[in-house]
């Protein structure tokens, strides 16, 4: 039965050939039986879970089940779970219990499928092999001695040891799709904005989406198909049309073309890697889909953005965990200031210190004006990049670059300089005025926070020369985060 598909478990019990309660028993046991040894779970709590399969149960007796409704899963422990322990791996939050549910969590619960627990995970979400976790380190179930990847460690584990059908997962910047490749499952991080991140602990606010962790696609599918769906609690949530993610999943693959980027094969590949790699690539071609090679020039640049990205909104997203609230309080403590330093430095593991403190010099005053916009230009150059080979169009390769801002007139020159970025027939309802001397003197002073927004804004600025016209690509660019770390004039 453990290694069933969700979609084979769901036609049992609407068959009456188990109980949802019958089954939750059966993987509550395998849970007791290996989690001491791998340590994929935080929180299990028996009767919680049983008192759920009872009335899923009672909705498929009365006929009000649907299509999943008694399969169970275990959810990572970074989504608020009412009256579940909540700790998102870490000390700080270790006795935290959540007083509601996040959106995920209404989801599961609607769709009538019983929780089996938290799983362990990388203390807030940052790591990629489990082991900053407050409660240990994760094992593979493949080998002891191995890392199950991070940071949805804890729930790629207990999905391969077959202790959960499926469980969910946060992908940040490979959190899901990391260790679900480590221990040999399916694991899928939607298009941001399709699933809710109301209720999950943040991160990186701009990168964390929530996900699927199952052993196929065709149970990830079906997992979309509940998780998915817009939530007015959250500013990032796609209002669209509902979709059934298994509708192409029996389609032939003729017609199909699959990018191979040639980054991705470079030097450096792991051996066993490239073979696996290669026998998926023959299998996908036996199936009738075609291969076609393919550049993201800009590749190179992710790890640089994330690295400067991640850790800024992370350092605003945890400056909430002070001990005031919720959560760790430092025992003994002089003041106020010394109770939020004493608190921050015991309720915090080492790796989230060091992002913190990465992330605090990248929004400080001083330098934020000149570093913090600048990993936006690389990143839009790669979503740009992306969509462009995705479409098929030639297009030049400059034409993914932005230009370098304009030069501002000196102090020197005229008091009034026109300036005109572009082609000289521009029309001047795009030209820009610049103020100096004593008009400028006379004008009121701009916030430090207005003068950040401008220089942001200007730094996209791409001059529409006939050639960039037919090729211009949209950018989007928020100053929220910028704006909100300068104050005063």
């Amino acid at each position: 039965m453990s290694d069933t598909s969700l979609s084979a478990l769901a036609a049992q019990l609407a068959g009456k050939q188990v109980s949802s309660r019958e089954l939750a028993q059966t993987y509550l046991d395998r849970i007791a039986a290996l989690n001491p040894s791998l340590n994929a779970f935080i929180t299990v709590d028996a009767d919680k879970t049983l008192a759920e399969a009872a009335a899923a149960d009672a909705l498929i007796a009365a006929g009000k089940n649907g299509p999943l409704t008694g399969v169970p899963i275990a959810h990572k422990d970074i989504f608020c779970t009412d009256g579940w322990l909540t700790t998102c791996g870490s000390k700080m939050l270790h006795n935290f219990v959540a007083p509601y549910d996040a959106h995920v969590i209404q989801r599961f619960k609607a769709a009538g499928m019983p929780s089996l627990g938290k799983t362990n995970m990388d203390e807030f979400a940052m790591g990629s092999s489990n082991e900053t976790s407050y409660f240990g380190a994760v094992k593979n179930p493949w080998d002891p001695a191995r890392v199950p990847g991070g940071s949805s460690g804890g729930a790629a584990a207990c999905v391969a040891a077959r202790m959960a059908p499926a469980a969910t997962g946060t992908d940040t910047g490979g959190s899901i799709r990391q260790p679900a490749a480590f221990t040999g499952i399916t694991g899928l991080k939607p298009t941001y904005g399709l699933v809710s991140r109301y209720g999950m602990i943040a991160f990186a606010s701009s990168l964390d989406q929530a996900g699927p962790m199952a052993p196929s696609a065709e149970d990830c599918a079906l997992l979309l198909n509940v998780m998915t769906g817009f939530d007015p609690n959250d500013s990032t949530s796609l209002d669209r049309e509902k979709e059934d993610y298994t509708r192409d999943l029996d389609q032939p693959l003729a017609g199909l073309r699959v990018g191979l980027p040639k980054e991705f094969f470079a030097e450096g590949l792991n051996h066993d890697v490239a073979t696996a790699v290669d026998a998926a690539i023959a299998e996908l071609k036996r199936l009738g889909a075609t291969t076609v090679g393919i550049s993201l020039a800009n590749s190179k640049l992710a790890i640089p953005v994330y690295y400067v990205l991640a850790p800024a909104e992370a350092s605003s997203n945890l400056s909430r965990f002070d001990g005031v609230r919720y959560g760790y309080r430092a025992p003994d403590y002089a003041s106020l200031d010394d109770m939020y330093c004493k608190t921050r430095a015991q309720g915090f593991g080492a790796e989230v210190k060091r992002r913190i403190l990465i992330g605090a010099y990248v929004l400080s005053h001083v330098r934020g004006l000149r570093r913090h916009p600048r990993p936006h230009r690389p990143r839009h150059r790669i979503q740009a990049g992306r969509e462009i080979r995705r479409s098929g169009r030639d297009v030049p390769e400059r034409s993914l670059h932005h230009p370098r801002q304009p030069r501002r007139p000196a102090r020197h020159e005229p008091a009034v300089r026109l300036r005109q970025s572009g082609t000289a027939d521009r029309p001047a309802a795009r030209r820009q005025l610049f103020f100096r001397g004593e008009d400028a003197q006379r004008r009121p002073p701009v916030p430090a926070r207005h003068r950040l927004a401008h220089a942001c804004a200007n730094s996209f600025v791409k001059p529409l020369t006939t050639e960039t016209q037919r090729h211009r690509e949209p950018l989007c660019f928020s100053l929220c985060l910028c704006a909100s770390v300068v104050k005063g004039p």
